[in-house]
């Protein structure tokens, strides 16, 4: 039986390692501060994604529980702005949180639009909890499809 052997290689190392543990460190230090005053690393409210096709772009973002009279959609000067109010659940006063992630208070995201938008088209919808907001793209803005003739 054959056997080969091979030199030990070092495991690789990541260059980031350390800032990796330091922002373990950091975690664990602030994270129960950042829990009980309720300012946790739930993200950006509300969590929003933007897309787009030939003809539009589309604004949707996630608004569970809230009212479409809560809300407010803005656009000018090319510049989408989503606002509202989630107010907070009233609940007895003998009620502990474990966790509190929701969010909740008065939020305002504005996004600077890169292209021209047929500012009458602009449509908002409110269906399940997801508002889509959908921007046509004004004529000049949307691609073109040039014919080659062939010949002289």
């Amino acid at each position: 039986m054959l056997t080969r052997r091979f030199p030990s290689t070092p495991a690789w190392s990541s260059p980031f390692r350390e800032l990796d543990e330091l922002r373990r460190e950091m975690d664990r230090v602030f994270g129960p501060l950042s829990e009980a005053t309720g300012f946790g690393t739930a993200g950006v409210f509300p969590a929003i994604n933007v897309s787009e096709t030939d003809d539009a772009l589309f604004v949707k973002t996630e608004l569970p529980g809230m009212k479409s009279d809560d809300l407010d959609v803005t656009f000018e000067n090319g510049t989408l702005t989503l606002s509202g109010e989630r107010e907070l659940s009233e609940e007895s006063e003998d009620v502990s949180y474990h966790r509190r992630e929701r969010q909740w208070g008065s939020f305002r995201r504005s996004f600077s639009i890169p292209h021209r938008i047929e500012a009458d088209g602009v449509r908002a919808r409110y269906l399940d909890g997801i508002l889509t907001v959908e921007l046509p793209k004004a004529a000049e803005a949307r691609p073109k499809q040039i014919t080659i003739q062939a010949g002289a």
